[in-house]
């Protein structure tokens, strides 16, 4: 049995995770507090947005009675969204693609996952190009119904989590339960698969599939508005649906890297990540491509060329941060970073720590790109509101909080190894400043 083995059978070990889990996010009140928040968060940007004039606070302009009729779901629209995630289990399933390994479970076992996401993405397009193109599917569908789709994915989150709860409690022999409302919101099983262990397995599927590739759907259908309302697409759309097509496409094309994120390795799938992946992404990650349909400002060659090049060195910086570490939990001591072997740190668990390469210069260089690219599609929208910048400011504390909850993770886990390890790394995200 391996030291980290030892740690999960032991009781004072089983404890420490039961206590860390019940304080997660602010433990069972800060749990009940954002079952309720992130729901209304969302729909409040889309208020803001769509109905308040593009600004962040109400004003005069806010059409409260509009907004409230918009967000009733309709028959039609909850069963086009049903529709969109049979289609979306069904390209998982069945569409063509490498099977790979994951890591390596506490067991030593390694689970094996699809990873058809770009012929996924392929026939999704092709598909809904058809569809657009003979009529059957307007692309502005999603901006008419964009009120009834946020109260749609909400239900339906609600339920499935319920299902995520007892499922998972049925399934995870290895389980402690933390509370009802704990587990509801960060889940009861941390691989959860129908069937168990061989079969479809959800989180990885609604980790990408309904809610990202639907990201891309929600931005080109702002676009085709802004075409019929303008009769031109805008400069600052055009790089805002660009970097934000550019981010999709990146992940689908290093899919399998998603097998060593914290998310897949270590979170358990329950509403917080179910509503993150359905509902916030898809509905938030878009606000800029909303904002922009009424309120495209003339940017210059120069600021769109300036906004591409941040946006761009944000991508490189987290995926090649991120595949340097993907490749060194594949090969730790046969992996070259920059002419050189991967320098690394070795703990009492047998783990491997890695300090060469973009992870010599901060713990989280990754985290860093990623927040350069959201900046870079938020800057095109100007200055006029705040509202378009909710985006870099909201994921700046959400990767701060996402660091700090790794680091305590992993100081509890390392110990000794682990303050040896931010002696030598001592920045957190950015080198020089955090």
């Amino acid at each position: 049995m391996t030291a980290d083995q030892q740690d999960r059978a032991s009781p004072t070990g089983g404890e420490t995770r039961v206590r860390q889990a019940r304080s997660d996010f602010g433990g069972v009140a800060g749990n009940l507090a954002l079952l309720f928040a992130l729901p209304i968060g969302t729909a409040y940007l889309y208020f803001c947005v769509r109905f308040n004039g593009g600004d962040l606070l109400p004003g005069t302009e806010a059409d409260l009675g509009a907004f409230a009729q918009s967000l009733t779901p309709s028959w039609e629209t909850a069963a086009v969204y049903f529709a969109w995630l049979v289609f979306q289990a069904l390209l998982q399933a069945f569409a063509p693609g490498p099977t790979v390994e994951g890591t390596p479970l506490e067991d030593g076992t390694r689970l094996r996952y699809r990873m058809n996401g770009r012929s996924s993405l392929l026939i999704t397009a092709v598909v809904v190009a058809a569809g657009v193109g003979s009529g059957l599917f307007p692309l502005r569908w999603i901006y008419d119904h964009f009120g009834e789709l946020i109260s749609v994915i909400t239900l339906f989150s609600y339920g499935f989590g319920l299902f995520l709860l007892i499922y998972g409690r049925a399934t995870e022999p290895r389980h402690t339960p933390c509370g009802v409302i704990v587990d509801y919101f960060l889940g009861a099983a941390r691989h959860p698969r129908i069937p168990p262990v061989t079969g479809f397995d959800l989180k990885v599927f609604f980790e990408a599939r309904p809610g990202l590739i639907g990201w891309i759907l929600v931005v080109f259908s702002f676009a085709a508005v802004q075409i019929e309302r303008q009769g031109s697409l805008s400069t600052a759309m055009f790089v805002v649906c660009a970097l934000q097509l550019v981010y999709v496409l990146d992940y689908f094309w290093y899919e399998s890297a998603i097998l060593t994120t914290l998310d897949v390795q270590h979170e358990k799938f329950g509403w917080m990540l179910l509503f993150g992946d359905l509902a916030w992404v898809p509905m938030t990650y878009s606000l800029q491509a909303h904002y922009l349909i009424d309120h495209a400002p003339d940017l210059s060659i120069g600021a769109a060329a300036f906004c591409v090049l941040l946006g761009l060195t944000g991508v490189m910086l987290f995926r090649l941060s991120n595949l340097q570490k993907h490749r060194f939990r594949s090969d730790p001591k046969g992996l070259q970073i920059w002419g050189k072997p991967a320098e690394f740190i070795e703990t009492r668990h047998g783990n491997r720590l890695l300090v060469s390469g973009f992870w010599g210069w901060s713990r989280h260089s990754n985290y860093l790109g990623d927040w350069l690219l959201g900046l870079a599609w938020s800057l095109p929208c100007g200055f006029q509101s705040l509202l378009p910048y909710f985006y870099p400011i909201y994921f700046a504390g959400l990767l701060i909080h996402r660091e700090r909850r790794d680091h305590e993770r992993c100081a509890a886990k390392y110990g000794e190894d682990w303050d040896r390890y931010c002696r030598r790394v001592r920045w957190r995200i950015v080198p020089g400043l955090y």
